[in-house]
């Protein structure tokens, strides 16, 4: 088979591409050194990249001003298309913007170009507030959003140079995904979400949406994340030995999402099946507090979301699963749904104890945890703290 032939099309019917290739290339370089530019933080960086692949669909650029403002308040784009978080550009001086701008990464390469659309102002208590549900500085993406500048740009963008990939052979596009998907004949393919290494009840959980679609794409964050969280070069390690070791190869395909982790609970839930949705997937994996950090969020708020889109409006199937858990009575996997036993029966362990085993060069007990798993990120986090 070939060709994209998956079930589902990119969100808002055609895969955006945004990328300046052969001839046209050089003179659009050429022309971004001549051009005042703005210089981009590594989160924007990713999102430009996305915009102009496609991941973003049906995004062509940075948001303007009625973009932006709906989908704070509505979730919806200015065409009423659902979208739940905004995607922007912020700089603290926005008196060269104007016409078409260079944007350039933190050293200096011009990557893109910017047509000028909107510059605006918004309140970021209120954008911190509608997205991430609090004010709290503490948060991880409140913090990020107060650090950046107070004006906004917006317009289409064409990307000039792409960066080099943490790791090359998992930097699938949209389109290569789905030119994939198409080749192992998958019409049907639940997406998984991660930025943490993948536990048994994650194993528990691909498995059972494996059950009753064709393949999995198998899709962890590899942006910027918190200082705390798993590197991604052990966790993409750990993620290689669990699929070589208990997954079927021909229904699996581990691919890199290279955006950042903006830990904004039940709002990029929604994100994330959108996005998986213009990678060709026709299912996502919802789990208990997905994105979510601290105690900012309710366990099941990001799949309670879901329900404020009408059936079959966002194009993309949510998969919701409870928490799920070792019970050592049943011998087995199991959740509230299929467990009749107390807590005391669980096997449960919180990050930071998981944390705390690994550094001290003990690993999880195996009905968390996969020992060869323990033993990948038992390794990688005593290197990375030596």
């Amino acid at each position: 088979m070939s060709g994209d032939i998956t079930t589902i099309p990119p969100h808002g019917g055609t895969l955006v591409s945004r990328v300046i290739a052969g001839e046209e290339r050089a003179a659009a370089l050429e022309l971004a050194a001549a051009l005042p530019s703005l210089t981009l933080d590594s989160r924007t960086v990713a999102d430009l990249e996305l915009i102009a692949t496609g991941a973003y669909s049906p995004l062509t650029g940075f948001m303007g001003l009625a973009d932006y403002e709906r989908v704070l308040h509505e979730m919806r784009l200015a065409d009423g298309l659902p979208w739940s978080l905004p995607i922007t550009l912020r700089v603290t001086d926005a008196r060269r913007v104007r016409d078409t701008v260079a944007l350039e990464t933190p050293d200096g390469r011009a990557v893109a170009l910017l047509e000028v659309r909107d510059v605006f102002t918004h309140s970021k208590e209120e954008e911190a507030q509608l997205v991430y549900g609090t004010t709290d500085p503490k948060h991880p993406g409140v913090a990020h959003l107060y650090g950046q500048g107070d004006f906004l740009v917006g317009g289409d963008i064409r990307l000039l140079r792409r960066a080099a990939p943490l790791f090359p052979e998992l930097a699938l596009d949209p389109a290569e995904t789905r030119r994939t998907f198409a080749e192992r004949a998958w019409r049907t393919v639940v997406g998984f979400q991660t930025r943490n290494p993948v536990h048994r009840a994650h194993e528990y959980i691909q498995k059972a949406a494996l059950e009753t679609v064709d393949g999995l794409l198998l899709h962890p964050l590899l942006g910027p994340t918190k200082d705390d969280d798993v590197p991604a070069a052990v966790r993409v390690k750990s993620y290689r030995v669990l699929l070589e070791r208990y997954y079927p190869r021909d229904r699996v395909l581990l691919a890199g999402f290279p955006a950042a982790m903006r830990y904004a609970g039940p709002r990029e839930a929604v994100f994330h099946a959108l996005v998986r949705k213009n990678y060709g997937c026709t299912h996502f994996i919802v789990g208990r507090d997905h994105a979510g950090v601290g105690s900012y969020y309710g366990t099941y708020d990001a799949q309670r979301i879901f329900e404020r889109f009408a059936p079959g409006e966002l194009g993309i199937h949510p998969i919701c699963f409870e928490h799920t858990f070792y019970c050592q009575r049943c011998g087995g996997m199991a959740s509230p749904k299929t467990c009749p036993h107390d807590a005391g029966s669980h096997v449960t362990l919180s990050g930071t104890r998981v944390r705390e085993l690994l550094r001290s060069g003990k690993l999880p007990p195996p009905e968390f945890s996969r020992p060869e798993v323990g033993q990948v990120l038992a390794d990688g986090l005593r290197e990375v703290v030596a």
